[in-house]
């Protein structure tokens, strides 16, 4: 179960964007495409899809003029939150920490 949650996590961008949304409980596309420096249109849209469908954030599409779209998180995104955060901050405090050395084996 708990390897079933880490690849829910596994991207370059995911835990980036659930932190943004941790912030800001709304955030339409283009917000959060700025405030992630560096992250192709193309990779974000597949980042966004993959949590939304593992049930983390919720896509909604308003169909106005000029159309857009938002992302907010769901009940199991917002859990997410005390332990991501304890995480941050563990890796926050022992940034000192030597890495373990990675055998031949791995």
């Amino acid at each position: 179960m708990v390897r079933n949650t880490v690849a829910m996590l596994d991207g370059r961008w995911k835990l980036d964007i659930l932190f943004r949304l941790f912030e800001r409980p709304v955030l339409r596309f283009a917000e959060l495409q700025r405030s992630l420096s560096g992250v192709s249109h193309k990779v974000l849209i597949q980042q966004l899809r993959d949590l939304e469908t593992d049930g983390l954030v919720l896509r909604t599409d308003h169909a106005e003029v000029p159309p857009h779209v938002d992302y907010r998180l769901t009940q199991g995104g917002e859990a997410l939150r005390p332990v991501l955060v304890a995480l941050r901050d563990f890796a926050r405090s022992h940034s000192a920490i030597e890495p373990l050395p990675v055998s031949p084996a791995d």
